[in-house]
């Protein structure tokens, strides 16, 4: 928003100087020429009167030649062409020598509206930028009528020059204004978002669990402070009501426990009374012990969710070895190989209970769902700043939309129903994780199976950077 909002502070503080500065700029220059037009006008005037009295029919008259004298003198000090015509264009005097009434342009014009006993229009505005010329005409008047006409044409050099000076100081002072307006542009939209970019701080660190995050409500427009005190309202209410859903499960799951392990008990016991094998009894046992096992899960999810992380510098390379050779007995049961690749050793940040518990849960998925006689590789690579620990199986993998649901809560993929399962384990994994900056993947594996990433972070997560376990996980249960 500071990206976009400050080019548009910029924009329209530059249009309000540019509408005050351009007029200026215009005026001052107007008002240079004004008075060169009004100084032309007087030397026109003044030759206009000696010529009044110049005899035209003689050459050798001598008021002809003070005029041609006063002519050459004017044109050797200020370098402006200058000139007595009669009306049929005859020069009665002229500086420099040979010059003649243009054909056309300014000067042909000023010429004409003298003949008609008018003084000639103002010329156009002359830029710093544009060459040009004034021409300035004033009619000869005898006995009443328009004998011969005074011509100057000048050059607009010096003209152009002072216009030039002229505008120096206002350029200076826009400079100066726009530099002033600049840092009040930046000042103000600092003011202005810098409760946003508080409020959109402490809104990603909800977002990711830290849900102690308040905004302080101070500083800003009124309406953001406003929205502040909102957010921190329902930053109240929305901790409130995950701690009681964090409370109610592991209370629920709690007392729960100790009357399902009656029932158990109790199971058995009738168990012990019924003659041989009998179905309906080993199915209501089973179910029972799959609740238990349900129970426990949310309580341990639960407690995931709540406990803070004990982050440590680890040999994630050294706790995959270990907990593969606990599990190494299971899967020769089973009649799958359990190999190790990559490097013996990488250190990471992370809970080593937290590591080992998601290690162990998805070592036993990518166990249990691997046929007998395929291979479970784990695999241990240090990328840039994270350690990778790779579990690839060979059983027969999800589908593009499973990937998408994997680690939900209770999900499982109806193709795999018939192995047991809470459907939390992933969840718990998930929570585990987070609550100490790893995170977990997952995505097919070639030719067939699932793969599943746990990245760690090599470097220990600051107190802004260190995430928190979300309450609901977006990916988290067993496939």
């Amino acid at each position: 928003m500071h990206a976009r909002l400050l080019p548009l502070l910029i924009v329209l503080l530059a249009g309000v100087l540019l509408a005050l500065g351009f007029p200026l700029a215009a005026s001052q220059a107007a008002a240079e020429q004004q008075r060169v037009v009004v100084d032309r006008i007087d030397d026109t005037a003044r030759f206009a009167a000696l010529a009044q009295f110049v005899a035209t029919e003689s050459d050798e008259d001598e008021r002809r030649e003070i005029l041609q004298d006063e002519l050459e003198r004017y044109h050797s000090l200020y370098g402006i062409e200058v000139g007595v015509f009669l009306r049929d264009g005859r020069a009665m005097g002229v500086a420099p020598g040979g010059w003649e009434v243009p054909q056309e342009g300014p000067g042909a014009d000023a010429f004409a509206e003298a003949l008609a006993g008018r003084r000639s229009h103002d010329p156009e505005q002359v830029w710093p930028w544009q060459e040009g010329r004034i021409a300035v005409a004033s009619p000869v008047i005898r006995d009443g009528d328009v004998a011969a006409v005074v011509l100057t044409d000048s050059p607009t050099g010096h003209l152009r020059s002072r216009i030039l000076q002229d505008w120096l100081p206002i350029i200076a002072g826009e400079a100066a204004a726009m530099l002033l307006a600049l840092g009040l542009a930046l000042r103000l939209t600092g003011w202005v978002l810098r409760p946003v970019r508080t409020l959109d701080r402490a809104a990603h660190e909800i977002a990711l669990g830290k849900f102690k995050s308040r905004v302080a409500a101070s500083g800003g427009p009124p309406e953001l402070r406003r929205l502040a005190r909102s957010f921190n309202e329902m930053a109240d209410n929305v901790e409130d009501v995950l701690e009681q859903q964090r409370a109610f499960v592991a209370d629920a799951s709690h007392q729960l426990r100790n009357p399902l392990s009656a029932l158990l008990l109790r199971i058995e016991l009738l168990g012990l009374e019924l003659p041989g094998q009998h179905e309906e009894f080993s199915s209501v046992q089973a179910e029972g012990k799959r609740l238990a096992r349900v129970l426990d899960d949310l309580l341990d999810l639960a407690l995931a969710e709540h406990e803070p992380a004990d982050l440590q510098l680890t040999d994630v390379a050294e706790l995959a070895a270990e907990r593969l050779d606990a599990w190494r007995p299971v899967a020769e049961r089973k009649g799958v190989e359990l190999e190790s690749e990559g490097q013996s050793a990488a250190t990471g940040w992370g809970d080593p209970v937290a590591l080992s518990s998601a290690l162990d849960a998805v070592v036993d998925n990518a166990i249990k769902f691997t046929p007998e006689g395929g291979h479970v590789t784990v695999r241990v690579a240090s990328e840039g700043r994270q350690v990778k620990l790779e579990v690839a199986d060979g059983g027969p993998g999800l589908t593009d939309v499973e990937l998408e649901r994997i680690g939900d809560r209770f999900w499982r993929s109806n193709r795999h129903q018939n192995i047991s399962g809470s459907g939390l384990g992933l969840s718990i994994t998930r929570a585990l994780l987070a609550a100490g900056g790893a995170s977990i993947s997952y995505a097919g594996n070639e030719p067939r199976g699932l793969r599943v990433v746990i990245t760690v972070p090599r470097s220990k997560p600051t107190p802004e950077d260190e995430p928190k376990t979300p309450s609901h996980p977006r990916k988290s249960p067993d496939a």
